[in-house]
């Protein structure tokens, strides 16, 4: 039967906004629209019910849109001959790319590979680094990294132009996560152009300069500011590859981008397309043709629970699906056991089986930029690029960022961002399902490897009030 014959003398009224709201107040019965059918973000933007299609719609897809994203699996494991099994593991069974996460990192919470020449040899002993992605999680050693890592691509004869590296450096990042850096902020500006004509002369390709927000997302930032956080660290790079005399049209490329994505699958999508936009325009004010933003996406620390760790699982998955059709060039979720300790085999398989799925059964990839058009996630888009570059103008305006830290001006946009979150948990106006609304009965055992966690670094020669990763269900006393 032909569809078309069974509608063909059903005349449906035209559909304007007018028309659908008259049909809302009508179902509303008198409540307040405003109150009912209006949401504001973390940062006061206001999300309305139905959006009008745009006149004009962006195509924001990632760096290589003809290809599906890195699954980055993450390597933490404080014991490096068994990370070393995790890595060919997660190869073998489907995953693109590892992320490795050394201690003190501000996002190995707790754990995290010793930070040593030979433990990074072990860990990437038969790794095939020409066909695997590999990237380096900021951290205070990861200049120093970043030579161990050559020294080992010297020494295997692997040709620098068929890898994908990302070093993880960024010194804002680590001020923030750890609170303190190894030498003054002038001598670090001073010392850091050296460094990247080093690493140019290499020859090596890949990301040099990371700007991460997941340090300002899981101490309880808002997206914009996340995102300005970000912006401000990028643009900071920008300037040290100008002080090192790289063009800045060939520098741009070598900085990258680290971001959280949570469950709120819709705001994640407009973040990463946000990002996109805010970069390009960044160079397009340095007067240099704008490169595409090379992003990473890891899931939210701080939405994940101890209590009913497989709400995580779902938490996990909104989050992954939105960075893959957000557009990430490479995303990391973490094990849906990570708060009660270092996850064992069983969830680090469930996170990567998770983008296996959505890669090569669903096929997410296939589609470029599917928000593109989407009268929601353009609007979201648009009014997160104009609060995240009022963010980044006024740390501007603080002296960049490293100062602003130094000052405390970021930390303390940040925690009374996280205060008004947590309050709105614990006055019951948000929900943690599992946690604070339909909590199990009783809780089951939870298998995670023994590990020891690794102390915080405590020394420096400049100190800041530290953005500490924190779990929502921790700040609300669930």
């Amino acid at each position: 039967m032909d569809a078309r014959n069974v509608f063909s003398d059903v005349k449906f009224p035209p559909s304007d906004r007018d028309r659908w709201l008259a049909l809302a107040q009508k179902a509303l019965a008198g409540a307040s629209f405003e109150e009912t059918l209006v949401s504001h973000t973390d940062d006061g933007l206001r999300i309305e019910p139905l959006y009008d299609r745009p006149k004009t719609a962006e195509f924001l897809a990632r760096k290589n849109p003809d290809t599906p994203w890195i699954i980055a699996q993450r390597i933490d494991d404080t014991d490096p001959v068994r990370a070393n099994a995790q890595a060919l593991h997660e190869i073998e069974q489907g995953a693109t790319g590892l992320a490795l996460v050394f201690e003190g990192a501000p996002n190995s919470f707790g754990y995290g590979l010793p930070s040593s020449a030979e433990v990074l040899e072990t860990v990437l002993e038969g790794v095939a680094l020409n066909r695997t992605y590999l990237r380096v999680d900021v951290h205070p050693s990861s200049r120093a990294m970043a030579d161990w890592l050559v020294a080992i691509l010297a020494k295997r004869r692997v040709d620098p132009s068929r890898l994908n590296l990302s070093f993880g450096i960024d010194p804002a990042a680590i001020f923030a996560g750890t609170g303190r850096l190894r030498m003054s902020i002038e001598a670090l500006q001073a010392s850091m152009p050296q460094s990247l004509a080093h690493f140019f002369a290499l020859g090596v390709p890949g990301v040099l300069l990371e700007a991460d927000g997941r340090v300002l997302h899981n101490a309880g930032a808002t997206e914009a500011q996340e995102l300005g956080v970000m912006l401000a660290s990028a643009v900071a790079h920008l300037r040290l590859f100008e002080d090192a005399r790289q063009a800045l049209v060939y520098a741009a490329p070598h900085i990258g981008f680290s971001l959280s994505v949570d469950q709120d699958q819709f705001f994640s999508m407009a973040k990463i397309r946000a990002l996109r936009k805010l970069w390009a325009r960044v160079q397009q004010s340095c007067s240099i043709q704008p490169s595409p933003a090379t992003i990473h996406a890891e899931t939210s620390y701080r939405m994940m629970t101890l209590k009913d760790p497989e709400t995580n699982i779902l938490r996990t998955t909104l989050a992954s699906f939105a960075a893959a059709v957000g557009g990430a060039d490479s995303v990391s979720i973490l094990p849906h056991t990570i708060a009660h300790g270092l996850p064992d085999a069983f969830a680090r398989r469930v996170a990567r089986n998770t983008q296996l799925i959505m890669a090569r059964e669903s096929h997410l990839g296939f589609v470029a930029d599917p928000a593109s058009g989407s009268g929601g996630v353009e609007a979201l888009t648009a009014e997160l690029c104009e609060a995240a570059w009022t963010e980044f103008q006024l740390i501007e305006t603080e002296g960049g960022l490293l100062h602003s830290l130094a000052k405390g001006n970021v930390q303390k946009r940040v925690f009374e961002a996280r205060d008004r979150r947590v309050a709105e948990y614990r006055e019951g106006k948000r929900a943690l399902v599992g946690t604070t609304v339909y909590p199990l009965a009783a809780e089951r055992p939870v298998e995670t490897l023994a590990a020891p966690r690794r102390p915080a670094p405590a020394d420096g020669t400049v100190f800041c009030q530290h953005l500490p990763a924190a779990r929502l269900d921790e700040l609300i006393g669930a």
